[in-house]
């Protein structure tokens, strides 16, 4: 792929074989940005495991300490009075015919989707539509629950989740640029913490084979394993 002009002076910048510390690498791509809109930080970690294995699927949510910096739009499947507790949570739609209806459409315009238990035998035919876009509900995640409140106002407040995929990357955004750089380390602290402790039983070898920092449009800066696992 061509590099632009601008990607490649901040390629030249940087030298992509030096390992840093968090606050190093997040200082410097805070120092780098140079577009008009706020970069989102966002963290790779590259594992040794392999996802074709049901035991090696690494995947699981964190609650960010000091949240993703992003509007997150939510909608909530449920019946009856849940859909009011919904609501009241701070989710963006709740319902439950009406929006299977809208799914079935093609209509996707959430970031999440959280479902009551008793909604899901419904739910669960549209898998072909929201598995692709990453929207199905899921319990492990906690977006099957009955306290479909307690979800609404965990993700609104900076839960997000993760899995790894077919090439054994995890990639998430923890935060944006204008956060101050001790709340982006502590978010990204709270991420690769969670990462460590999912590690399968089953996996063998170096398990965090290595960790980029990097801005939405700027480049990806090497960190010190060592230090994380510290």
């Amino acid at each position: 792929m061509k590099l632009s002009k601008r990607m490649k002076t901040l390629q030249e910048k940087f030298d992509r074989n030096i390992e840093h510390s968090l606050l190093e690498a997040i200082d410097a791509l805070k120092k780098s940005s140079n577009v008009k809109f706020v970069e989102s930080l966002d963290c790779a970690v590259k594992l040794g495991v392999d996802p074709r294995h049901a035991d090696q699927m690494v995947r699981g949510t964190v609650s960010l300490p000091h949240g993703t910096g992003k509007e997150v739009k939510v909608l909530v499947v449920a019946k009856g009075a849940k859909i009011q507790e919904a609501l009241d949570a701070g989710a963006d739609h709740a319902g439950y015919e009406d929006y299977l209806e809208k799914i079935k459409g093609g209509w996707a315009d959430v970031d999440v989707v959280i479902a009551a238990p008793d909604v899901m035998a419904d739910l669960g035919k549209l898998g072909k539509i929201l598995g692709p876009k990453g929207l199905m509900p899921n319990p492990k995640s906690g977006t099957v629950t009955m306290d479909v409140a307690k979800a609404v106002k965990e993700v609104k407040a900076g839960k997000i989740e993760f899995r790894v995929d077919k090439t054994g990357i995890v990639h998430v955004s923890v935060g944006k640029l204008s956060f101050d750089t001790e709340k982006l380390v502590e978010n990204a602290r709270s991420f690769l913490g969670t990462i460590v402790k999912l590690k399968p039983a089953t996996a063998k070898g170096q398990y965090i084979k290595s960790i980029y920092l990097s801005s939405t449009m700027g480049p990806g800066l090497k960190i010190n394993k060592e230090e994380v696992a510290a």
